[in-house]
């Protein structure tokens, strides 16, 4: 088994990493083996000015500085390994620097928005009501789409008032579900127990119109489609709703470890971005409402 199949069974077994998380890491790697071949350099060997020609190298080509970062993450995470495994002794990344990235703000929606939303789909169509309660479930609990696609009838606990989540590394968590999501799932169950559900798929949430289980790309296309329709211009998506959740929660006063344990965050640093966000958002009020920023309109 040559190092790159070691790798990838370490993410899996060892990390318990996603399909779409390892396939990820295969692709990034690809761009350093690729590199090495090019080269005539074993992997083992790289040095820590071989890999600074190579960060050099995929800037040249036109690789954004986010995915930069992206991939030279991934490629410690390779050397961390095989350090683990004896392969090699010293890791020639432990000096490596990272892309200066620029902060960037992710898109949200307001409340008001997500309504629009909503009030946007045609629930005389057979997919409608599934689509509305998709995109509460989205705003009201903060998932993300590889979540929400996976979830299942068993882990909703609405007596309770809470839906178990299995994130990523296959970690669990509890999340709040608001009575206005639970409302538009038992609206859709309704319709739902009127399908034909294929086996081994009845304890999904969401199914697609043959009775099998969303996929994420579908869910994509749906949000977006619906954003038109409700004349919203900003580019979204379903983590769109993800951040918007996230956003509501602190301009209502929720504390950053409240909501890093909601979004399933390993890092409070990754939870830290919706502060800028409700930063920004507070810069615009004041330009637009403080006595010394509104012009004489005599």
């Amino acid at each position: 088994m040559d190092y790159e199949q070691k790798f990838l069974r370490y993410l899996k077994l060892q990390l318990n990493y996603s399909p779409n998380t390892i396939e990820a890491y295969q692709h990034d790697l690809g761009y350093l083996l690729g590199y090495c071949q090019d080269n005539q350099i074993d992997p083992k060997d790289v040095k820590l000015e071989d890999l600074q020609h190579f960060a050099a190298t995929i800037h040249e080509h036109g690789v954004g500085s986010s995915t930069q970062a992206r991939i030279l993450s991934g490629i410690r995470t390779f050397y961390r390994f095989l350090v683990i495994e004896g392969i090699i002794k010293d890791n020639p990344t432990e000096l490596l620097e990272s892309p200066h990235l620029s902060e960037h703000i992710p898109e949200y929606l307001s409340t008001e928005e997500v309504d629009l939303l909503e009030a946007s789909i045609d629930l005389s169509i057979r997919e409608g009501q599934r689509n509305k309660a998709i995109i509460e479930v989205l705003f009201s609990c903060g998932l993300r789409v590889s979540e929400l696609v996976n979830l299942k009838l068993s882990d909703l606990y609405f007596n309770e008032g809470y839906i178990r989540v299995i994130g990523k590394g296959n970690k669990e968590r509890l999340v709040p579900i608001s009575p206005r999501a639970i409302h538009e799932l038992e609206l859709w169950f309704m319709d739902r127990n009127l399908m034909n559900i294929k086996q081994g798929e009845e304890d999904y949430v969401f199914l697609n119109n043959r009775g099998a289980h969303l996929t994420r790309v579908m869910i994509l296309t749906m949000v977006k489609r619906q954003a038109v329709k409700a004349g919203i211009t900003k580019t979204i998506s379903p983590h769109t709703l993800r951040h918007s959740f996230a956003t509501a929660l602190l301009r209502g006063g929720a504390d950053l470890r409240s909501i890093q344990a909601m979004l399933g965050h390993e890092s409070i640093a990754t939870t830290e971005i919706y502060t800028h966000i409700d930063i920004t958002t507070l810069r615009e009020e004041i330009e637009l409402h403080h006595p010394r920023n509104i012009k004489d309109k005599s």
